[in-house]
């Protein structure tokens, strides 16, 4: 986490190597501030569980087909996205076209007490500026349930209540 600029991720390989071998799940910050090269390294160096952000991997378009395919979370966090210029504005969020490419985006916040506001927040900020409609938020919250680390049966049944609230208000 931090400034990616400088900090590749192959920087780091021996810890993720470490924390892979204790059996802990792995996620990077990666193509945020950094190139879509250091998103290649998390897959390929880091051999990641998900990604933090992602952005800029929207530049590459093999590698958006890659991380489509291999149903790889971004967890995207627009209003830092914001506070730290990676886009100007809110309209610039990336989040649609992942959704349009296939990509398992989800909305994220990224200390809210420094960035400003909470998942919530966040989700109101880019479905209004990029006008977003109720099967990309559903999603959305979809995706932020088969990204996660949850149990198999956990994550099944979140996305059951997602149906279920779906079907309920309609």
């Amino acid at each position: 986490d931090s400034s990616e600029v400088g900090h590749p991720p192959s920087k780091f390989a021996n810890v993720f190597a470490r924390a892979r071998s204790l059996g802990l799940k792995l996620v990077a910050h990666a193509g945020e501030e950094g190139p879509p090269a250091y998103v290649h390294e998390a897959l390929d160096v880091l051999n990641v569980d998900r990604i933090d952000h992602g952005n800029r991997a929207m530049e590459d378009p093999g590698l958006v087909a890659r991380i489509a395919g291999e149903a790889m979370t971004l967890t995207v966090c627009p209003l830092s996205n914001l506070k730290l210029c990676v886009i100007d504005e809110i309209g610039q969020s990336p989040v649609r076209k992942m959704l349009d490419a296939g990509i398992r985006a989800t909305i994220n916040s990224d200390d809210p007490a420094y960035f400003g506001g909470y998942v919530n927040e966040n989700y109101r900020a880019v479905a209004k500026a990029l006008d977003l409609d109720r099967a990309q938020l559903r999603t959305l919250a979809a995706n932020s349930f088969t990204g996660s680390f949850l149990a198999p049966e956990a994550v099944a049944h979140l996305l059951a209540e997602i149906d279920h609230y779906d079907a309920h208000t309609a």
